[in-house]
């Protein structure tokens, strides 16, 4: 398989990843017997993304030490723990819906700024983390490198604002219970 056609492959898979994730939030709807149910699952959330951040951190670290198992082991647990956060987050979506933002004044503005481009970069380093794995698995090493070259800052930077998200919307302006 050519690597074209991986990437095309990727970006498939990706959009149907997308639409199954906007059917369950704005299509689908759950009975309310479940609304009370699972309210840790935001804090797990927010502790896949900080694992996620920091493997990805230490992954990159490790490669450019020129320990390439460890580089591997750390992307996959970056892997793994993106993957927990994401059915956790579908999750508790399905569950509860959108949590508001009780913040007002320039710190909304802030914060949505943040929002916004967590979700843009997130939408964008699906496709990108997949291909970058793909070309790893493969041992397709000269592609790896050129694509995890974009992917590990868009991938760092949207775990590090989950968990940003997280704060504000659970920490510093959690909505009244």
């Amino acid at each position: 398989m050519s690597n074209r056609a991986i990437t095309i492959f990727n970006i498939a898979l990706s959009a149907v990843i997308y639409a199954g994730l906007m059917w369950l939030i704005y299509a689908f709807e759950l009975k309310d017997r479940w609304s009370d149910g699972l309210p840790w699952l935001p804090h797990s959330n927010a502790a896949c993304n900080a694992t996620s951040a920091t493997a990805v951190a230490l992954g990159v670290w490790f490669i450019r030490g020129g320990k390439k198992q460890a580089h591997a082991v750390a992307m996959i647990f970056a892997t793994f723990a993106s993957a927990a956060f994401l059915i956790g987050y579908l999750t508790h979506h399905t569950l509860h819906g959108d949590t508001p933002f009780t913040g007002e004044g320039a710190i909304r503005t802030v914060y949505f700024a943040i929002l916004i481009s967590h979700i843009i970069l997130a939408a964008i380093a699906l496709p990108l983390i997949l291909n970058t794995l793909s070309f790893a698995a493969l041992r397709r090493f000269d592609a790896h490198r050129r694509i995890a070259r974009w992917t590990y800052p868009i991938w760092l930077y949207v775990s590090i604002t989950g968990v940003i998200v997280w704060f504000f919307l659970r920490v510093w302006f959690p909505a009244a219970p």
